[in-house]
């Protein structure tokens, strides 16, 4: 009887059926690779969720030392460190960690998970968001990793005992991709972002270091980007404008979420998908999650 008793227990726990999401603030916690990830992924997401009253927090593993093709190391840690700030600073959010591990050389190591566990019990987070283990980059595929394998492990007192453990398994999303194998992303969760999309190109406007310089070498567009910082933000402005879709699977969850009227009126979305680990949401409480949901 004794063992069942104890088998029930880990299915609960393993699960998160015994945990409950409220209505009222959240503990919200974004782990990444690198700085400018979820800003990229959420940030208009992560803006609204700050002016409902939410926590938001994001933590980048990495300290970004490797994205510049001619700066690197310690300076350029410092200077992505500072953007981060800024960032967060534009997007309204709590805080924004980044984490001392190297750039490009991430690894699902026990003591980084160790890092990941304890970020998630100090927020003492009631969501959590992570990228999907699936992506051309290593760093964002470890990433992913990391974040599954502290799924569970946050509520085990024995784990990482420096840290208290979790009293529930919060929600683990996935934060959205285009990546089609071993399977595309599935659009369980989709915010009409509209109202702070400026917003959220004014945080990755803060990584000056990426929006202007590395990711426009990287892709061979270097010599269009302004030299004006006015102009540099209608040039961010217009790329992520003009490369802003809303696919049929998106649109089919907006309706499903707001109703088809008000899902009709959103040019700019951010998707979420529940991740198998932890907690399994009801409907009711991913709108607690996601007040805007409710706006129909």
């Amino acid at each position: 009887m004794k063992s069942l008793l104890v088998l029930m227990l880990v299915g609960l726990l393993s699960t998160g059926a015994y945990a409950q999401i409220q209505e009222g603030p959240l503990n919200i916690i974004a782990v990444f690779a690198h700085p400018d990830d979820a800003d990229s992924k959420m940030g208009g997401t992560a803006a609204l969720m700050a002016k409902m009253g939410h926590n938001v927090k994001f933590v980048s593993i990495t300290n970004g030392d490797a994205g510049h093709h001619e700066e690197g190391g310690g300076m350029l840690a410092k200077r992505r460190r500072a953007e981060a700030q800024e960032a967060a600073r534009q997007l309204g959010i709590a805080e924004y960690t980044v984490l001392d591990n190297h750039d490009g050389e991430l690894l699902p190591e026990l003591h980084i998970r160790q890092q990941v566990i304890r970020e998630i019990r100090k927020w003492d987070a009631d969501v959590v968001l992570g990228l999907r283990p699936n992506d051309y980059h290593p760093d964002h595929r470890y990433a992913g990793v990391l974040v599954q394998d502290a799924a569970y492990m946050v509520v085990v007192p024995n784990v990482t005992p420096d840290t208290p453990p979790l009293t529930k398994n919060p929600v683990f999303l996935y934060m959205s991709d285009g990546f089609q194998k071993p399977n595309p992303f599935s659009h369980d969760i989709v915010v009409g972002i509209d109202e702070v999309f400026e917003q959220k190109v004014r945080g990755l406007d803060a990584h000056d270091s990426q929006m202007y310089e590395w990711l426009p070498w990287v892709g061979g567009r270097l010599d269009q980007v302004p030299e004006n910082p006015e102009e540099r933000f209608q040039y961010l402005l217009n790329s992520y404008t003009n490369r802003s879709r809303v696919s049929d699977e998106q649109r089919a969850s907006l309706e499903k979420w707001y109703g088809t009227e008000k899902a009709a009126s959103f040019r700019f979305v951010e998707s979420f998908e529940i991740c198998e680990y932890g907690h399994q949401p009801s409907e009711e409480e991913i709108r607690a999650i996601f007040p805007m949901l409710n706006d129909n």
